[in-house]
C-alpha cells in the first residue's frame, strides 16, 4: 500500500511577482510542513517581505499558486484561508488602548465571545511575560514589551500558521535575545507552523528548522539549516550565510570520496565527489578554522583529524559579533573566528606567523563555470 504524503501547511509553486513591468520575485517551489519553522533570509530589498505577503494572501502574485493546508487559494476562499493565519510585523502596530484590549482586538473582529476572549488574553499575556502590563496603555510600552504584546495578540487567535516579518529588527540585542527565547519556547510548545522573514543569520539559526535564501528576488536555495549553511549552492548564498573564505581552485585528483584541490600553490584535501579537472570555489566558514602558533623545532603537535595545515601570517584582527575575526595569508585568504582570550594567549597580531588548520569535511566546493561574457561564474547563472 502506498501512503500519500500529507499536504504542506503552506506551499507556493511557480510564484512570480512583477511590479511596473519588472520581476521582483521568483520562487519555483517552497513549502512549510506542519509544526515547522521556515526562516526566509536574504539582504535588504531582496524580496523576502514580498514573498511573505504572497504567502499570507495579502498580495496577489503575477503568476503561480499558493496552498494553505492543501487547499489552493482563490479569490473566493482567500478570506477564509487568511483567518487560519496570523501575522506579526516589524512595528507592533498597537492601538491607543490598554495592552489587554490590544491582545483581544483580533478575537473581537472574529466574533469570539467575551468570556473566551478574556481567557485567551490572560493566557497569552502570561506566556509572553507581560501579564502585569495588562491595563497599561499600549503606547507607553518599551519596544520589547510592545512586540511581546503583538506576539500575544497573534497567538491569542490560535493560528495554524504564524507569519513574522522582521519582528526583532528594531530591538536592542539583550531585548531581542529574550523575546526570541520566549517565542522559541512557545513555538515548540504549541507546534505552531511559522514563517520568519529576517536578514539576521543568528535569528534564522535560533528559530528556524529550514531556511530559504532569497538573493535579488530569486529563491537560490532552501532546505535544512545544516545543509544550506554547510553546503551553499553558489557564492552569493555562501557569502550571505557566513562563509568568509571563498577561493578559486582546481580539483587535481579524486579517490574514495576525497579530492585534492589546488588553490594557488597549495593542495587542499576536501571531502567531495567532483571529478578531477573541475574548477571550483573552496569555501570555509570561520568557525571551522583553527589557528595555532607554529611549533618550535623538536616540538610535536597532538594528533587531530584536521587533514589540512597551512602556514601563513596574520593580516587583520578585527572585532566581529563578540569575537575576533582573524585573517591569515596562506597563499590565499583564510578567515578564522577566535575568542579575545585565545587571541591574547597566542599573541596573535598583524604579521604574526600562525598555522591554519581545518578538516576535509569542513570545506565545501562550489563548481565554477565560465559565463557567456567570459567571466567566471557559477552553475545556474
Amino acid at each position: 500500500m502506498i501512503m500519500s504524503r500529507k499536504p504542506a501547511m503552506l506551499e507556493v509553486a511557480d510564484l512570480e511577482v512583477v511590479r511596473g513591468g519588472t520581476p521582483v520575485l521568483a520562487v519555483p517551489h517552497l513549502e512549510v510542513r506542519k509544526g515547522q519553522t521556515l526562516a526566509i533570509i536574504g539582504p535588504n530589498g531582496a524580496g523576502k517581505s514580498t514573498l511573505l505577503l504572497a504567502m499570507a494572501l495579502l498580495i496577489k502574485p503575477s503568476k503561480g499558486k499558493v496552498w494553505v493546508a492543501g487547499e489552493e487559494a482563490t479569490p473566493e476562499n482567500s478570506l477564509r484561508l487568511r483567518r487560519r493565519m496570523a501575522m506579526v510585523f516589524q512595528e507592533p502596530l498597537l492601538l491607543d488602548m490598554s495592552v489587554a484590549e490590544n491582545v483581544a482586538t483580533g478575537l473581537k473582529l472574529r466574533g469570539v465571545g467575551r468570556a473566551e476572549r478574556e481567557k485567551r488574553v490572560a493566557v497569552w499575556l502570561e506566556r509572553f511575560g507581560i501579564a502585569t502590563l495588562a491595563h497599561r496603555r499600549a503606547r507607553s510600552l518599551s519596544g520589547g514589551e510592545a512586540q511581546r504584546a503583538s506576539l500575544a495578540r497573534a497567538f491569542a487567535l490560535e493560528p495554524e500558521v504564524l507569519l513574522l516579518d522582521e519582528p526583532f529588527s528594531a530591538l536592542d540585542a539583550p531585548t531581542r535575545a529574550g523575546v526570541i527565547a520566549d517565542l522559541l519556547a512557545v513555538l515548540r510548545g504549541t507546534r505552531t507552523t511559522a514563517v520568519l522573514v529576517t536578514h539576521d543569520r543568528d535569528e534564522a539559526l535560533a528559530l528556524g528548522d529550514d531556511v530559504g535564501v532569497i538573493i535579488r528576488g530569486e529563491l537560490r536555495q532552501a532546505g535544512p539549516i545544516s545543509k544550506v549553511f554547510g553546503a551553499p549552492v553558489d557564492v552569493d548564498v555562501a557569502g550571505f550565510v557566513g562563509v568568509e573564505t571563498i577561493a578559486p581552485g582546481m580539483i587535481q585528483t579524486h579517490e574514495d570520496g576525497l579530492a585534492q584541490v589546488r588553490v594557488g600553490d597549495r593542495l587542499i584535501e576536501v571531502a567531495s565527489d567532483l571529478d578531477p579537472g573541475t574548477p571550483v570555489f573552496l569555501c570555509l566558514r570561520p568557525e571551522d578554522v583553527t589557528l595555532q602558533t607554529p611549533l618550535e623545532p623538536g616540538q610535536e603537535r597532538m594528533r587531530s583529524s584536521e587533514r589540512n595545515r597551512l602556514r601563513g601570517s596574520v593580516t587583520d584582527v578585527i572585532p566581529w559579533r563578540g569575537q575576533l575575526r582573524v585573517t591569515v595569508d596562506c597563499g590565499f585568504r583564510i578567515a578564522a573566528s577566535l575568542t579575545y582570550r585565545s587571541v591574547s594567549e597566542m599573541g596573535i597580531a598583524e604579521g604574526v606567523a600562525v598555522e591554519a588548520s581545518f578538516k576535509a569535511t569542513s570545506a565545501h566546493l562550489i563548481p565554477r563555470v565560465e559565463s557567456p561574457n567570459g567571466r567566471e561564474g557559477l552553475e545556474g547563472e
